[in-house]
């Protein structure tokens, strides 16, 4: 592995730590499966919004727009 600094002038600490980061991503990236799928998280389904009936147009109808009801 050959990291090369471009700009700047980080200290010895500075890269240190920069390597140690790196080397932990590098480690957690290998360690897991490669053909593995990940679940998306429920919150960002979409299809959870189409879940329930929406609001009937009206008056006041953007205050029950949020909340399930």
């Amino acid at each position: 592995m050959n990291i090369r600094v471009v700009r700047g002038n980080p200290t010895p600490e500075e890269l240190a730590a920069a390597l140690a980061v790196v080397r932990a991503r590098a480690a957690a990236a290998s360690s897991s499966p490669s053909g593995a799928v990940r679940e998306p998280d429920a919150w960002a389904d979409p299809s959870r919004v189409a879940q329930s009936r929406l609001p009937a147009p009206g008056p006041k109808a953007w205050t029950r727009t949020y909340w399930p009801g």
